[in-house]
């Protein structure tokens, strides 16, 4: 019941398979001066990596003033991925110059792993106040969408876990924008957002549930394109059935 128009055009279906169970190579990016309650979900987080599907490869990450600190390099040894997290610092001091540079700079380590299912959870705030805080806006920051052109690049859907660095939750507008920017990075990547408020979680718990739902609703569908010039194409996913939400990539480029 699904129908793909790519650059406002129709075009045709050649299969739609479910896959639940096969293996996802998927990376762990936490920001490191996120407020301290964010130690409470590093157990959590670990029990989903142990979870996930057989065969998949995981590298853990925390964004960090400079560039990104990779813990535990893409590994399928899910318990030792799973044990290489480590509660966030809290501490503004090692704060990221914004959080978008270095998601671009995981995202380009996809490139030496396997093709396939490739996802990113990234727990953070959001905000970008690089170039001030007008560029904190959905619209404005140029590394979010640097962060959106090269995840569309790579094939890697983005999902956002919200929490509130002690600069974002101290004003509302901010806090805002920083929503709206993993809102925008989730959607334009075919992944998902998730926020509480605009405080930090009680819990990671529901957030983690409603994920690993979403990842095993995952299906692949591919379609004989009718545009093969080179550059970005827009593609958009609908169901004809009533009350159905598809999460998918507004594009990618070739």
């Amino acid at each position: 019941d699904l129908t793909v128009s790519e650059d406002g055009e129709p075009q045709q279906i050649l299969s739609i398979r479910a896959i639940p169970n096969s293996p996802i190579t998927l990376a762990v990016l936490i920001q490191d001066d996120l407020v301290p309650s964010v130690a409470n979900e590093i157990k959590p987080l670990g029990e989903f990596i142990r979870n996930l599907p057989k065969g998949s490869r995981v590298m853990i990450g925390y964004l960090r003033t400079g560039s990104l600190q990779v813990r535990q390099k893409f590994t399928s040894d899910l318990e030792k991925a799973a044990k290489s997290l480590r509660a966030p610092s809290g501490s503004a001091s090692v704060g990221p110059y914004n959080p978008y540079v270095e998601v671009v700079e995981a995202v380009r380590k996809f490139e030496a792993q396997p093709l396939g299912r490739r996802a990113i959870l990234l727990v953070s705030d959001g905000l970008d106040i690089s170039r001030g805080v007008d560029s904190s806006a959905p619209s404005q920051s140029v590394d979010l969408q640097r962060a959106v052109n090269e995840s569309q690049r790579h094939g890697v859907a983005i999902y956002g876990f919200y929490s509130p660095t002690f600069a974002s939750a101290a004003n509302r507008t901010l806090a805002g924008n920083a929503q709206g920017s993993l809102l925008r990075l989730s959607n334009e990547t075919g992944g998902m957002a998730f926020f509480q408020g605009t405080g930090a979680p009680v819990s990671f718990e529901p957030f983690i549930r409603e994920l690993d739902v979403s990842l095993q609703k995952q299906a692949a569908l591919t379609f004989l394109s009718t545009h093969l010039n080179k550059g970005f194409h827009k593609i958009e996913v609908k169901s004809v059935t009533p009350g159905v939400r598809i999460a998918f990539p507004s594009g990618y480029v070739r």
